[in-house]
């Protein structure tokens, strides 16, 4: 070994700069195909929205010429379709039924789901378990199935072509479901919580109201996000219940008004769709962490 390589206890240094070169280029590749995949994922999710915003302004001759470019405009944009949506369709009074549905639906759902499965999973039922699970099947079954015995219940009771018709058959499908997922966030909470509430003296109401519903957020807003979408969605029990053009949901109005024989018009369909989603869209990022933390972790605090 030469004396310039020779250093005190004749072991020479190893280099380093190869295995930090590696590394870095290693981190550098996987950034730039997480940015990779960020962006395939962002384009997928936005062009939706992107293709309803652009078909919502073109013009008709431009929408309806093949050999124009599609994804830009090839006139200028137009105000047209969201013209005749709001004065010649009853647009507003769609989005006013739809979301005065959907929150009835919500709180009766909460008013339900609540209590059953706080009984569920505190209250040492015998076969609670079981009955959990029983309750969480009802949820399974198809519309297809329901919608007609649903709709003959309805006419015997007089609603039909009515929108408590709906706000009656809704909860039906939303509060098995939100029993059963309700009941694991309780389940997640440590009893010991509730002991030392009652050993304070506080009743079951007030360690329900007070204890478990605020470590329970995330459970609720969960709740209430899919009673919500799940109003807003439907589709099947509006057709088979509601007739009346002044009592349409958003969802009926936008597809029977707007959708004639063979004829789409399209510019006004995906204008009301766009309408119709920015809402929901904005109470959805309000919520989203809550809605992640309720179908993910839970509540345990």
């Amino acid at each position: 070994m030469s004396s310039a390589t020779r250093i005190r206890g004749g072991v020479a240094p190893t280099p380093t700069r190869g295995r930090f070169s590696a590394g870095k280029t290693r981190a550098i590749g996987t950034r730039l195909l997480l940015w990779v995949g960020v962006v395939f994922f962002l384009v997928v999710t936005s062009f939706p929205v992107y293709w309803m915003a652009l078909t919502a302004l073109k013009q008709n001759a431009d929408l309806y010429d093949v050999n124009n470019f599609r994804l830009w405009f090839n006139a200028p944009p137009t105000l047209d379709h969201l013209n005749y949506l709001f004065s010649q369709t009853e647009f507003l009074t769609w989005f006013a039924n739809s979301y005065i549905i959907a929150a009835l639906v919500v709180v009766i759902t909460l008013v339900c789901a609540i209590p059953a499965g706080y009984g569920l999973a505190r209250l040492q039922l015998r076969g609670a378990d079981t009955i959990a699970i029983g309750i969480f099947l009802t949820y399974l079954v198809p519309p297809s199935l329901l919608f007609l015995p649903l709709s003959r219940v309805v006419s015997l009771l007089g609603l039909q072509d009515s929108d408590w018709g709906l706000v009656l058959i809704y909860p039906t499908l939303t509060i098995p479901f939100c029993t059963w997922l309700i009941r694991g966030f309780f389940k997640t909470i440590p009893k010991e919580i509730e002991e030392a509430a009652v050993v304070d003296g506080c009743t079951t109401f007030q360690v329900v109201w007070r204890i478990v519903l605020p470590l329970s957020r995330a459970g609720i807003f969960s709740v209430m996000i899919f009673a919500f979408t799940l109003s807003m969605q439907d589709f099947i029990y509006m057709l088979s219940i509601i007739s009346s053009t002044s009592l349409k949901p958003l969802t009926l109005g936008i597809v029977t008004d707007l959708i004639r024989g063979d004829i789409f018009f399209w510019g006004e369909l995906l204008a009301g769709a766009l309408l119709a989603g920015l809402p929901v869209a904005i109470i959805y990022n309000f919520f989203l962490d809550d809605f992640i933390a309720g179908l993910t972790s839970g509540a345990v605090k």
